[in-house]
């Protein structure tokens, strides 16, 4: 079949009320576009943010014209295909209008076979202002509906929230983490589509059954066909071959035929098994012999939400194939303000990133974007799940039919594109808005329904419903049946009462715990705070210092400059990083040091968090942290920068997630716990030593005991008594090392401290470095003679170490490995040398 493909490039953009053209680079953005040419300051460097909102309030031009061969306009049928628009756009060919687009979230296409013409073809595109397309809205609304994190004063709008009105993705107005950059542009390819036959638009691989036995199939055809067509569908994978005569009406059809499969290769997540994957191919055969051809990537898995009633209230956690599935990961945001700036490489790194740390599941949040298809390929392929969130944040949305409608046509689009990915397992309506609102609770929620009268209130949850309670539930029930569909995140269930709402700690449903941080609460919390599922809580740190110095100058350098407030969008983030500095750690000496003492700080938090969060497992089945990534780069709760470096909390998530981890904690009684958790699909047995050390130097006592640890389990290895290990030792001067061997070698190690780091005495220490022999300098050897907390190793080169930020014990080497970033293409880390090596410990920075 001569079906055509031509991507329109050649781009020039400028303001609407000016003449003068500029080159202009799609995909991409105003905001890019307009620093490549020099018409402004880099938007993340310093204050610039604040002086680039005038941007926003712009009307924007693009332009672009092609050529194309006489071949095309024989063609029966041309479409232009906008991938992606953002946000209010109008599209004109040769001067004639082909469609007004009003969502940056779907596809945008239009028969333009009677607007082309030989020779020269012109296309524009206008994007109207987001700012002035809805405020408007909003004036004729009558009231404001909340919207939390919209930074409208920032922007000059005062109080004038309109961030709800827009299908774009929130962030752009600001969170508490980002800036606020309302962009605008075509932020996804923009193609002609020419066919002469039919063409299958879509390719849906159904799983009704799948097993270690048996994967039944149903592969779905939507196909287009632009007059009636008569020939054969054969449907492929491997070496099975299924065909079946088929006739086609003009238009748009669904066509299906069964596949089995026998003793499937299924699709595991990270932990469970490998990600297998199976290719299918679709092809049209026609009866003069010509074809189209469609082929689509998946894995066959099995993957369910499980809310079973139980003493507690009732489980929520996922199970794969049949196994249950302790879920360990992050919240991921965009990786940038401006989206057509993460490469393929910058969203590798990521994935690998997560792979590296263990984890086996990422939340994309709701304030973000449908992720590009590259994140969820590298999802399957590392065999990392996915919890994802439609569109929608921390704020009430309109309900009129033009947005509801809008709705639909995102989430359809959406989930069509998605569903084929073995990755996905959970379909989310929205982040914390069903809490923030509580409907069916009067003091409850975030105090926004005290703003509405009744009847408003009414009308608002009535919207509320119509897209959380009905439009996506549809939606996904019947395009991507095999995902579970949870309404809001946190929630303890669709109940029509008060008892739905997750505003407090309970036996059901998912948690976002806050209370450390946002409510200043004390560490010790995270092991007492524990739901079924904790799917948000976090604790913020700044990047390291060369991170910081790409946004700030030397002058700049101090807790509340100008550009360090810039750069904190939480409101009170510096100082409560300061107040737990007070808190747990010892006083830094200057800010350079407290850059370093707020990521060791941030990491103790959060260890603390997931260790108690696994230990009580089954009841507490998932621990997703906020947050895995940066958009721009800032003091934030990530735990990789923007630029891709990993913090200490990275290198702690690390350990902490590993299969079989020790966890060595403080009771009430204040006797001292020390638990094994495996999440390992078979029993582990091992030699639990147990010694004390002098900071100084000298092992004061020592015990081993044999202990076996039972599959996807929690062992209590021992209980000790506080007293009677310290032996009238100082508390401050002495540490307990626990470290687990299996079959001689070490699975894992954890030091213990009788008292806060703050309290603690720190040794001016002497860290040795030695290059091992034959490694080609990436392996190295660190000791210490006397106790080294937290040490750092920095780098010349990119990249990332096997540990770093750990304890060294006294006369107890540690072996590290580099792997250099790869800024090609391939794996993300790759053996290389570090350059010049920086080791420091906290006794460096106090």
């Amino acid at each position: 079949m001569n079906n055509k493909h031509f991507v329109i490039s050649n781009w020039k953009f400028k303001a609407c009320d000016e003449m003068d053209w500029m080159p202009a680079q799609v995909p991409g953005t105003v905001h890019t576009d307009l620093f490549r040419n020099g018409c402004i300051a880099d938007p993340f460097y310093g204050i610039n943010e604040h002086e680039q909102q005038w941007i926003d309030k712009k009307d924007w031009e693009y332009e672009s014209t092609f050529e194309l061969e006489n071949a095309w306009l024989d063609l029966p049928a041309i479409e232009i295909v906008f991938e992606g628009l953002d946000t209010y756009a109008d599209v004109t060919l040769n001067g004639r209008h082909v469609l007004s687009a009003d969502n940056m979230f779907r596809v945008w296409r239009a028969d333009v076979k009677p607007l082309l013409r030989p020779g020269l073809n012109e296309l524009t595109v206008r994007f109207c202002s987001p700012i002035a397309e809805d405020l408007p809205k909003l004036e004729k609304l009558g009231y404001s509906l909340p919207a939390a994190n919209d930074q409208s004063e920032l922007g000059g709008l005062g109080d004038h929230r309109i961030s709800v009105f827009a299908r774009k993705a929130p962030y752009h107005y600001g969170w508490d983490w980002g800036p606020r950059f309302v962009t605008s542009g075509i932020w996804r390819e923009v193609r002609l589509e020419g066919c002469a036959g039919p063409v299958i638009r879509d390719l849906y691989i159904r799983q009704d059954r799948v097993n270690l036995e048996v994967a039944e199939l149903t592969a779905i055809l939507e196909i287009e066909a632009v007059e009636s067509w008569s020939g054969h569908l054969r449907v492929s994978t491997g070496e099975q071959v299924l065909e079946k005569g088929i006739t086609l009406e003009p238009g748009v059809q669904e066509v299906a035929i069964e596949v089995k499969i026998s003793e499937p290769a299924l699709w595991w997540c990270r932990g469970l098994g490998e990600p297998n994957m199976y290719e299918f191919n679709a092809e049209l055969v026609g009866e003069d012999g010509s074809t189209h051809v469609v082929t689509v990537t998946t894995g066959l898995r099995d993957i369910k939400l499980i809310r079973e009633k139980d003493e507690a209230g009732a489980s929520f956690r996922f199970e794969l194939n049949g196994i249950p599935l302790f879920a360990k990961g992050a919240n991921h945001i965009p990786n940038d303000s401006f989206l057509t700036e993460v490469t393929a490489e910058r969203y590798r790194h990521e994935i690998a990133s997560a792979a590296e740390s263990g984890m086996n599941m990422l939340r994309v949040w709701g304030g973000g974007i449908y992720e590009q298809d590259i994140f969820y390929d590298l999802c399957d392929e590392y065999g990392i799940l996915v919890w994802q969130d439609f569109m929608f944040a921390c704020s009430m949305y309109p309900g009129d039919e033009a947005f509801l409608m809008n709705v639909a046509f995102e989430a359809d689009h959406n989930i069509k594109r998605l569903r084929r990915h073995p990755c996905i397992a959970l379909w989310c309506g929205n982040n914390e808005i069903d809490s923030a609102w509580s409907n069916y609770v009067e003091n409850k929620g975030w105090g926004w329904k005290r703003n509405y009268t009744a009847e408003q209130r009414e009308q608002i949850w009535a919207d509320y419903e119509s897209v959380f309670h009905d439009i996506l539930p549809k939606a996904v029930a019947r395009l991507a049946a095999d995902v579970a569909y949870w309404s809001s995140s946190p929630m303890r269930g669709l109940t029509g009462d008060e008892n739905q709402h997750a505003f407090s700690l309970s036996g059901e449903g998912d948690i976002h715990y806050w209370g450390v941080w946002h409510a200043s609460e004390p560490f010790a919390n995270y092991n007492t705070h524990i739901g079924r599922f904790m799917s948000e809580y976090g604790f913020q740190s700044f990047p390291e210092l060369d991170s910081v110095l790409k946004y700030a100058p030397e002058s700049e350098l101090a807790l509340e400059s100008d550009i360090m407030m810039a750069h904190q969008k939480n409101g009170r983030g510096n100082q409560l990083i300061k107040e737990y500095m007070d808190m747990y750690l010892p006083v830094p000496k200057d800010f350079r040091s407290f850059l370093y003492m707020s990521q060791v700080l941030q990491a103790e938090a959060i260890r603390i968090a997931i260790e108690a969060h696994r230990r009580n497992k089954p009841y507490c089945m998932g621990t997703l942290y906020w947050q895995m990534n940066d958009c721009w780069p800032v003091a934030s709760w990530a735990g990789i920068d923007y630029y891709g470096r990993w913090k200490a909390l990275q290198y702690t998530v690390r350990r902490s997630f590993r299969d079989v981890i020790l966890t060595i904690y403080e009771m009430a009684d204040r006797s001292i716990a020390v638990n094994l958790i495996s999440d390992k699909r078979e029993r582990v047995m091992g030699s639990l030593c147990l010694s004390l050390y002098d900071i100084q130097g000298g092992l004061i006592k020592e015990e081993t005991l044999q202990v076996e640890v039972a599959a996807d389990s929690v062992t209590e290895a021992t209980v000790l008594n506080r007293e009677q290990w310290l032996q009238g030792c100082d508390p401050r001067q002495v540490v307990l090392q626990a470290m687990f061997h299996v079959d001689g070698n070490s699975v894992d190690s954890k030091p213990y401290y009788f008292v806060s780091a703050k309290e603690f005495v720190l040794p001016m220490t002497q860290i040795s470095v030695q290059e091992v022999s034959g490694s080609g300098g990436t392996r190295y050897n660190l000791q210490s003679s006397v106790l080294a907390r937290q040490v750092w190793i920095s780098a010349e080169v990119e990249g990332i170490f096997s540990d770093n930020y750990f304890d060294l014990i006294p006369g107890i080497p540690v072996t590290v490995e580099f792997r250099q970033r790869n800024n090609g293409e391939g794996e993300a880390f790759i053996p290389g040398n570090p350059g010049k090596l920086t080791v420091q410990s906290m006794a460096d920075f106090v």
